[in-house]
């Protein structure tokens, strides 16, 4: 394609985007499609680059830009400041300058024009740039549009552009910029119209932001619009503004802000049939587009003009359905405390878990757990319109996560959902399926609570899930290529129904269990007390994996306490010659036999361990050197161990003042409801950590035959195949997958997709129509300011904020206070050292609770962006009895404070 200076829209489409940017790109491709879409023409990125080639210092500025941090305001005030004068004192090349003419001519001399910055990374589907570089209204004249032009270049040095490049990634070198020069109109009304809803991200409910003149007033916030809500043809909202300036061209050029006369203020910026007009060409854009979009737009002389559209970017990504009904997602990641994306692999193996329900288990059609922005959303609308389990569905899942039982409640309170309606047969059939796994559970909840002697439950479940690791481990690794992977599909189909539910059901009686003896404590001493002495009673209970996890490691920390030399080494320990440095140190060969021996037991074990493609405390055991070094400093020799025994005879007098409690009738069945809460409550991690063991078995199976793959110079490398899902994995090993020369160039652009996803703020529900329900918390008595939650752990603590996004980044110190995005099993090593903690994700059954609770630390969870609203080194008050937390102090006077401080 040969290189104009000045292209006309007439010539551009979607393909010129490296001459003409992002928008004259559109502005191209919609003037293709027919819009009514003002003429002009583009001032190509080749002009843009000779331009900047007269200069003799870009290069030197360009380096400078390149040692700029994304956030280092001073700087990249100076250096924009810099180069923008720079580029305003530079001439335009001639032969640009006549090409300019040329098309100014051609266009209209005695016209005005709109001109705008284009950069070749500027309104992309996942990147708008919106707003980032300059525009001049009215411009009128050769020489004033000349000017505008080379504006427009220095432009893309504003302080706001320079730093969302450095922000997102993009070479400064390799964003050129176009210019967009395009006759103005000159409306009576104008605005933005966005063809799904951008607060909640609601798809098919248009909306229009709309003002009196021209649309810079509403886009520099010097007025409030109206806005009007559109489905289905109908509108459905509108809020009229007063609306008290607005921005008209004058002819000579330029604009003026005029006030509005008081008897207009609140007039309709458009009528109900214009709006309804407008909305449209808006489902024209959308539908030629094929995706949502952000459209400016102005009414001139009774006539519509659209002035650009772009992507909206902000949008969360829809799960995908197969029909036109509601359907509700949840988030599975916030039940299982993750909230990052996975890979396909990882969503692949977990959304086979629930396909029991399923009318066919073996097929992916129609799946329960669907991936949308890289993360794994469970379809619970099903289920929640069977009536028998609805409300016990809630209650999990507000025991899971307060705000996501909010929003589904919310969801199911509306004429949508009541609509929707599940064949008899259907639910029969998900009754069927579901019964041989609820009716044994239940006879053997029955047998646990009346019969069994609950202090034998633990060593029954660790026979049973020692059994299952061992004939699981041996069929898989009798198998091998398609034929293993397809075994790993079975196992995971066959997860629920056949393994997890003979180890979940010594859970559920504990909680049934508890259900009994909270009510009994309830009518005998009241709620207060009562709470009282059963928080009491969970603390230190045993058999829980989890909870041995961090007390074993604290054991490990003890032992790394005697070599002075390991300790130090681990301060800089890196991951890939680990054992190999550290064996050369005095005492190094000690310690790595007491790590091997914690990792035999839990190196399958990590942070968001459901991820099977995240790495494993055995594969990368650096990730345990944060945690065991916390615990040196935070603690004394052997204090994890005191606190644990004090926890438990703690229990012991709860235990013995509850009984003391009843007479002779009551006695003896509550003391079993006592031996029952403190045997069967512990073991509510079993399940996970038997399906992690499983997981950890997979992983190694699969890694074996990506290996073969890698052989056969299928994959590049190993780690390639987390980002195909286990079907696909099966048709490479087959050599019948589709798609087989582009293998690498798959891998790639998933890759670049799930970088993408990591970018993403995933939300806890959302709808078929990608509408993000947020939910309601519940009334809470907080001080003015404080940040609400979830009170999960009763107790009052103050202390210095530690804010860690990773359990493996990890530097706390005594007296400190958890703020994390969330904690899973992975993260427990951290609880020995801390004294409070808060989360962003979480309910009252959630890890971090559970193990707050065993440790008496007082914690409050589900607050929504709790690690950006608290700073790192805060001192903070943490109310984990009403739910909220305080902070006291922004971290810059804390040398005044001695440590933390409690109130029960």
């Amino acid at each position: 394609m040969v290189e104009k200076y000045v292209l006309s829209f007439n010539e551009i489409d979607k393909s010129y985007l490296p001459y003409v940017g992002g928008k004259g790109a559109n502005l191209g491709e919609m003037t293709k499609a027919g819009l009514p879409v003002p003429q002009g023409f583009c001032v190509s990125t080749a002009a843009y680059r000779e331009f900047i080639q007269t200069s003799k210092e870009m290069d030197e500025l360009f380096d400078r830009l390149d040692r700029v941090a994304h956030d280092d305001l001073v700087q990249i005030r100076l250096w924009g400041q810099r180069i923008r004068d720079h580029l305003a004192s530079l001439s335009i090349p001639e032969d640009i300058k006549s090409s300019i003419a040329e098309a100014w001519e051609h266009m209209g001399k005695g016209k005005a024009y709109a001109i705008r910055s284009s950069a070749t990374a500027e309104d992309l589907p996942t990147a708008s740039f919106a707003g980032q570089q300059d525009t001049f209204l009215n411009v009128r004249g050769l020489e004033q549009v000349l000017g505008a032009v080379q504006k427009c270049w220095s432009s893309l040095f504003t302080d706001r552009a320079i730093s969302y490049r450095a922000k997102n990634g993009y070479n400064h070198r390799l964003v050129f910029l176009s210019v967009v020069v395009q006759q103005m109109i000159f409306p009576q009304a104008s605005g933005v119209m966005f063809t799904a809803d951008p607060i909640t991200g609601r798809r098919h409910t248009l909306s229009i932001d709309a003002s009196f003149g021209l649309g810079e007033a509403l886009v520099s916030g010097l007025v409030t619009p109206d806005l009007y809500q559109v489905r289905s043809g109908k509108i459905v909202k509108k809020n009229i503004s007063k609306k008290e300036i607005a921005i008209y061209s004058v002819p000579e050029g330029g604009t003026v802000t005029k006030d509005v006369p008081p008897e207009k203020q609140q007039w309709q910026a458009l009528s109900d049939g214009e709006i309804v007009e407008l909305a449209e060409w808006g489902r024209k854009i959308e539908a030629y587009y094929g995706s949502e979009q952000d459209i400016e737009w102005g009414l001139a002389e009774g006539k519509f003009y659209i002035l650009q559209s772009r992507p909206i970017t902000s949008l969360y990504p829809v799960p995908p359905v197969f029909d036109d009904r509601l359907h509700i997602f949840i988030n599975f990641g916030y039940l299982q405390m993750m909230t990052d994306p996975m890979k396909p692999l990882a969503i692949s193996i977990l959304s086979y878990a629930p396909s029991f329900f399923q009318k066919d288990p073996s097929s992916q059609d129609n799946p329960i757990i669907r991936e949308a922005g890289g993360r794994a959303f469970a379809d619970v609308t099903g289920i929640l319109t069977m009536k028998p389990v609805r409300n016990r569905i809630l209650k999990v899942m507000k025991g899971m996560d307060e705000l996501m039982a909010s929003a589904v409640m919310e969801l199911m309170e509306r004429d949508a959902f009541r609509a929707v309606s599940v064949p008899i047969r259907d639910r029969l059939r998900v009754m069927g399926r579901m019964a041989p796994i609820v009716i044994p559970v239940a006879a053997k909840v029955v047998s646990n609570l009346l019969f069994k002697e609950p202090e034998k439950a633990s060593r029954d479940a660790a026979a049973f899930m020692e059994n299952t690791v061992m004939e699981i481990e041996k069929s898989i690794m009798a198998a091998s290529g398609a034929d293993r992977v397809r075994l790993i599909r079975q196992g995971m189909q066959q997860m629920l129904a056949g393994v997890l539910s003979k180890i979940v059901v010594y859970f559920i009686t504990g909680v049934i269990a508890s259900g009994f003896l909270e009510r009994k404590l309830k009518d005998k001493v009241g709620d207060q007390r009562g709470a009282s002495l059963l928080s009491q009673l969970y603390k230190s209970l045993p058999g829980n994996v989890t909870t041995e996890i961090g007390l074993e490691l604290g054991d490990l920390a003890d032992k790394f306490r005697s070599y002075p030399e390991v300790v130090a080494y681990l301060q800089k320990a890196g991951t890939d010659t680990f054992y190999e440095e550290l064996v050369k140190i005095p005492g190094g060969a000690e310690a790595q036999y007491e790590l091997a021996r914690f990792l035999r037991k839990y190196g399958m074990r990590c942070a968001g361990e459901i991820d099977i493609t995240k790495p494993r405390w055995s594969e990368d055991p650096t990730q345990l050197v944060p945690m065991i070094l916390s615990n040196i400093r935070t603690a004394s020799y052997g204090e994890h161990r005191r606190k644990f025994k004090q926890g438990e005879l703690d229990a012991d007098k709860a235990a013995k003042e509850i009984v003391a409690q009843f007479g002779f009738s009551e006695k003896r069945w509550v003391s079993r409801l006592v031996k029952l809460y403190r045997n069967l409550l512990g073991m509510r991690e079993h399940h996970k950590f038997l399906l992690v063991q499983i997981l950890s078995i997979y992983k190694r199976a699969i890694l074996e035959e990506a290996n073969a793959l890698v052989a056969k110079g299928i994959l590049v490398q190993q780690e390639d195949i987390y980002f195909f899902s286990l079907e696909e994995m099966i048709a490479l090993l087959e050599n019948r997958y589709s798609d087989c020369d582009n293998i690498q160039d798959i891998v790639e652009e998933r890759k670049r997709q799930h970088e993408f996803h990591q970018k993403l703020k995933s939300p806890r529900v959302i709808t078929s129509e990608g509408e993000i329900v947020t939910g309601k918390r519940r009334d809470v008595k907080a001080p003015e300011g404080a940040l609400l939650g979830t009170p999960v752990s009763a107790g009052v603590v103050e202390g210095v904020a530690r804010i860690i996004l990773q359990p493996e980044e990890a530097k706390l110190n005594p007296g400190e206070i958890l703020v994390a995005p969330f904690t899973d099993p992975g993260w427990t090593p951290l609880f020995t050292s801390i004294v409070g903690l808060v989360t962003e994700v979480g309910g009252m059954m959630t890890h971090g609770s559970v193990i707050a609770r065993e440790y008496g630390i007082p914690a409050v969870v589900g607050i929504e962006r709790a690690t950006e609203l608290i700073q790192d080194g805060a001192y903070i008050r943490v109310d984990g009895t009403s739910g909220f937390v305080q902070v006291l102090d922004d971290g810059l006077a804390l040398h005044s404070r001695s440590g933390p401080s409690h109130r029960q």
